[in-house]
């Protein structure tokens, strides 16, 4: 075996520092020139052999099933093999007590090793996102690629360092007059049960990363249930892991791929099994809920539908304020957890470096730069990418008729693909029923409230009783950020404030930002910090008399 943890000690090492400082650190380049040339190309030519073939890991004879079509267009054509859950957890159960016993080392060097081969498959990764998902090909290289594989290494750094807190042997030894008692003490970090890792449709890697790489580190086998519509980024994936640990000498069925389709789903089955221990889930409140309800004897986290607001109080910068709100409506429709969907505006208007603003000139200029963010098809195209699932274009049909329509929905004239610009619409406080619910996809409201601090109370309420992944500010007095930042921190959002410039409310960095905090129903469980990984081992403790 090589000794992985030794070659990538340097990397955990600073992804360690980098957990600890919360500054800016990538370990892997979000840029496609840091690459090696060609590799764009390369990656075009591998998903091509991919298509219209059976994706094989094990080599068994299970059923093959899968029916994934690109948002942009054709069918892929390619199949999985979909065994039993009873089988998936058998074989995890085979494999994973072989795991459980390695060394924290020898688990956290294969971890390492493994992202760092997903990192060199980054071009192959984002079509196979793309392609799924209808981000745009730089999102889903950046998204789908290195970001993804940040998280995962985030993960890995801190199950390291909490597993790294156990002392595997020490002397005790407890005074008894003129004597006293000396036992020796073993401490041995035990895995919790199989890990379920169930992958959402449109961030497989990037929401499934962080619970996969924790889990395999802490020594969990590893079943990971993609969704439906986007098998192959995280089947690419189990491919990778697979080849490491069968380098490595261990069964591949650490890891394990568990198609299904939407008409036979598996999820429930296997959340529900004895076998697992932990189950991560990235989607509605409707599955969300029915996991935190039937899964109670099991470690369970969860990220689920929220509201995320904006509350324009003021500003110095009026038109690079909506260019930036204009971005963060827009970029890949809207379809991201972050992306924002109520913006509250003081009825009466708000002050800005160009004057007095009325609540329907802040609407309309909102409007306006997405007019011209949108204005030239290929950069729009960049932008939005495709609808993932077509119900979200039933939704913005239905939605046009929840308020004044600001700004309409219309689609790109991109063949074959389904595309849809951000609805906007403009609505009075009262009409909650409308804007107080997630609307996945490019829908907005322009919300009229009373004052700024109207805005922020309602804004807050909205995290806590609803969830939100992010929350901004926008005011020029500081009195008012500051008395709004405390609301903002007992709703449990994060909170962005004046963003103008290249920095957007629905970005999250890996090692600096908390994505998701936990703290309220748009999520129990924050990506990436100790709470998330620490409950995924636990400790067992060998004692006996002292050796004399």
């Amino acid at each position: 075996m090589a000794d992985l943890f030794a070659a990538h000690a340097a990397l955990l090492e600073s992804a360690v520092a980098a957990a600890r400082g919360r500054g800016f650190w990538a370990a892997f380049p979000e840029n496609p020139k840091a690459y090696p040339e060609g590799g764009a190309a390369e990656g075009k030519v591998a998903f091509a052999a991919l298509k219209g073939q059976p994706f094989e890991l094990a080599g068994d004879d299970a059923p093959l099933i899968g029916a994934e079509v690109s948002p942009f267009g054709p069918a892929l054509g390619i199949t999985y093999r979909a065994r039993t859950v009873d089988d998936l957890i058998g074989r995890a159960e085979k494999a994973g007590a072989a795991w459980a016993a390695a060394s924290i080392a020898q688990r956290t060097g294969i971890a390492l090793e493994i992202l760092v081969r997903l990192n060199k498959a980054s071009f192959l990764i984002a079509e196979t996102v793309e392609h799924t998902t209808g981000q745009a090909g730089p999102m889903a290289f950046q998204a789908g690629g290195p970001h993804a594989q940040d998280r995962g290494l985030e993960a890995v750094a801190y199950a390291y360092e909490e597993m790294s807190r156990v002392p595997g042997a020490v002397v005790w030894e407890k005074p008894m007059g003129r004597s006293a008692i000396r036992l020796d003490k073993d401490f041995h970090v035990v895995p919790r049960g199989i890990g379920l890792v169930i992958g959402c449709a449109t961030f497989p890697t990037w929401n499934s990363y962080p619970a996969l790489f924790a889990d395999l580190v802490t020594g969990n086998a590893v079943i990971v249930k993609p969704h439906p519509a986007a098998i192959l980024p995280l089947a690419l994936t189990v491919r990778i892991a697979r080849e490491v640990l069968s380098e490595e000498g261990f069964d591949p069925d650490v890891i394990q791929l568990a198609p299904d389709t939407a008409e036979a789903p598996i999820a429930k089955e296997l959340a529900t099994h004895p076998a697992v221990g932990i189950v991560d889930f990235t989607g509605s409140s409707q599955f969300g809920g029915w996991l935190r309800e039937n899964v109670k004897d099991k470690l369970v986290f969860t990220e689920e539908a929220g509201v995320n607001t904006i509350v324009i109080a003021s500003t110095p910068a009026f038109g690079p304020m909506c260019q930036n709100i204009a971005f963060s409506l827009a970029l890949y429709s809207g379809q991201m957890c972050t992306a924002p969907q109520v913006i509250f505006v003081p009825a009466g208007g708000i002050e800005t470096e160009a004057g007095h603003k009325s609540f329907d000139e802040v609407a309309g200029g909102i409007a306006a730069a997405i007019d011209a963010l949108l204005s030239e098809p290929a950069r729009a195209a960049a932008v939005l990418g495709a609808i993932q699932n077509p119900a979200t274009l039933a939704r913005i049909e239905a939605a046009r008729a929840l308020g004044r329509i600001v700004r309409d929905s219309a689609a790109l004239q991109v063949e074959g693909a389904r595309t849809a610009t951000p609805l906007l619409l403009a609505v009075e406080a009262a009409a909650e029923a409308a804007y107080l619910e997630e609307r996945f996809g490019p829908i907005a409201f322009v919300v009229a409230v009373a004052d700024a601090a109207d805005g922020v109370a309602r804004a807050a309420r909205a995290a806590r009783e609803k969830g939100a992944i992010t929350a901004a500010l926008y005011s020029t007095d500081d009195a008012e950020i500051a008395r709004a930042v405390p609301a903002y921190a007992r709703a449990g959002v994060p909170l962005s404030v004046n963003l103008t410039g290249g920095i957007y409310v629905n970005q999250s960095a890996a090692f600096s930002d908390y994505h998701v905090s936990g703290a309220n129903p748009a999520g129990n469980a924050c990506l990436t910090d100790a709470a998330f990984v620490a409950g995924r081992f636990r400790v067992v403790c060998v004692r006996r008399p002292a050796a004399a």
